[in-house]
């Protein structure tokens, strides 16, 4: 059939035998519609050279068509830094906004500005997508007020009944146990946990409870004396198991909150001329880029960061579309290479 010079949404819908609202939302990525359908309006659009116009779309849904990623500092000295695990999800965020039609703001924030009343109101974003936060207990009261004022936002963090707003995160308790499992498989008994597990870093709280788990059904004492709080840098890594070192207890192995602590610790097991892991078993958690190639390389937890970045997208825009959304836990994989 003819169709106009410029051919509309109407027309799609028209030769795909659809309706038009059927059209739009195949268009913009929603999985509303079935992939069959998708497949056959989007080759129709491309046979036709359709292209959306977002500017009129957003002003008919009173929407900017457009996502807001906030990284936050760690409250460390460098103000540029940015957790590498975080910084894995931007490239599976940026593909599923792609997928689904939004535009990506990305920002970097300190905790101590207004970023919480930022972005929305101002018809930057129509919601949030939170990465990072270092000291929870700071963070929570900015999300209170996110919450009140009714903001869309969704945060990747630790998954629990007390957690503020939407929450995707890795299930770090079943992490820390397969971490504490792996290390007494290869006959590890005195295992030490570097990485602060208050209520401060709820994250590190769970992958300890879950390597205290592991210990208790296999009938280990948990030495206090073997727990030393450290924050998700190599500094503090190093600075931890000097400590951890200096105390004088024996250990056989290490769980450490990060891999980025991992890799600090590493490099104080060596200045200890204690071998990895002939002296010492060590794991991480994240399997950032920089365990691979670390010498001997690291074993450690990975967490999910490509389905990551697609659910946290998805989480995000379905409260955007008034979608019944619900909390999400990524399972992690233990990934075995030569420390443990």
């Amino acid at each position: 059939m003819a169709v106009n010079e410029k051919p509309t949404s109407f027309d799609i819908a028209t030769l795909a035998g659809v309706s038009q609202p059927t059209v739009s939302r195949a268009l913009r990525g929603d999985r509303t519609v079935s992939e069959a359908t998708r497949k056959r309006i989007e080759a129709i659009a491309r046979q036709l050279n359709y292209t959306v116009d977002k500017n009129a779309s957003s002003l008919r849904r009173g929407k900017s068509n457009t996502l807001a990623l906030l990284f936050f500092e760690d409250l460390l000295p460098d103000e540029s830094y940015i957790n590498p695990f975080f910084l894995s999800m931007l490239g599976p965020i940026l593909q599923t906004c792609a997928k689904r039609g939004y535009d990506l703001l990305t920002s970097f924030q300190q905790l101590s500005t207004d970023w919480h009343v930022d972005y929305e109101d101002s018809r930057k974003a129509d919601g949030i997508i939170l990465l990072g936060y270092g000291d929870y207990e700071s963070y929570r009261a900015r999300l209170e007020q996110l919450v009140a004022q009714g903001t869309h936002f969704v945060r990747w963090g630790s998954v629990d009944p007390n957690a503020l707003g939407m929450t995707i995160g890795c299930d770090n308790r079943r992490g820390g146990r397969e971490a504490g499992e792996h290390l007494i498989e290869r006959g590890r008994r005195t295992i030490a946990f570097l990485g602060d597990a208050s209520s401060r870093y709820p994250e590190f709280r769970d992958r300890y409870a879950g390597l205290t788990e592991a210990m208790g059904e296999a009938g280990l004492p948990v030495d206090i004396g073997l727990h030393v709080d450290a924050l998700s840098t190599e500094q503090s890594g190093h600075e931890a198991a000097s400590r951890l070192i200096a105390r004088g207890l024996p250990f056989d192995a290490i769980f450490a909150g990060s891999d980025l602590i991992a890799i600090g610790a590493m490099r104080a097991l060596d200045e200890a001329g204690m071998r990895v892991p002939q002296d010492v078993a060590l794991i991480g958690f994240d399997d950032i880029p920089a365990a691979s190639l670390t010498r001997p390389p690291l074993t450690t937890v990975a967490q999910d960061y490509l389905r990551a970045g697609e659910v946290l997208v998805d989480a995000l825009i379905g409260q955007i579309d008034r979608k019944p959304v619900e909390p999400t836990l990524l399972a992690p994989r233990l990934v075995t290479r030569m420390t443990a």
